[in-house]
């Protein structure tokens, strides 16, 4: 039987706050520019992609989740510390205050939904299936559909990939070119397709 990774949508929370998020101040940000820390304030990604993480006492990034469109993040949300804000692509946000936040429960709600999705994820063992999971999440989250399959538009490295998973970037290199022998991961430039009718077999295999 397959583990389903599919985040919940996020697409009702979008449609019902577009006039509320055009309201709002706006702010941009650049390709790995971090967003600054505001304990006052939540920012709904209007365009782009985010990561949010820490790091160990020797320096180890942890990343805790991967935001897109209609996303809520920021510093209030997390206790963690140090806590970080990085952008993954050029990034749009709405900037919104205390006062406002009981108006977009859904985006917080979803927040803790898709933080425990990916927990989830990264306990699978063995270690091949938590990065097909991986993948499958992200093609669900930032993916589009191709004449291939399903493109994830989203620019991550084998470090990253590492860094949510808890392994090496060597063993993600290794698993991802296994990948691409079966014929269940191409390759576009730096992205990534999956061919998901071929891998869910796969999965399911392994599971």
């Amino acid at each position: 039987m397959m583990y389903s990774t599919s985040p919940t949508s996020n697409s009702s929370a979008v449609s019902n706050s577009c006039t509320f998020s055009r309201q709002l101040p706006q702010q941009i940000f650049t390709r790995r520019e971090v967003i600054p820390p505001q304990n006052d304030v939540l920012w709904r990604i209007e365009c782009g992609a985010v990561r949010t993480l820490t790091w160990s006492e020797d320096g180890t990034f942890i990343t805790l989740g991967y935001w897109g469109l209609g996303d809520l993040i920021g510093y209030p949300l997390s206790r963690v510390k140090p806590y970080q804000i990085e952008c993954l692509t050029g990034v749009e946000v709405s900037i919104v205050p205390p006062h406002l936040w009981h108006q977009d429960i859904n985006a917080l709600l979803s927040h803790i939904q898709q933080a425990e999705d990916l927990l989830r994820i990264v306990h699978r063992k063995p270690i091949s299936l938590r990065l097909w999971q991986f993948l499958v999440w992200l093609s669900e989250k930032f993916g589009r559909d191709v004449d291939k399959g399903k493109l994830i538009d989203l620019n991550v490295t084998h470090q990253d990939i590492a860094e949510v998973l808890n392994t090496t970037r060597v063993t993600v290199t290794r698993l991802l070119q296994q990948l691409e022998e079966e014929g269940t991961v191409l390759r576009h430039k730096r992205r990534i397709i999956l061919r998901l009718p071929k891998t869910i077999l796969y999965s399911s295999a392994v599971y």
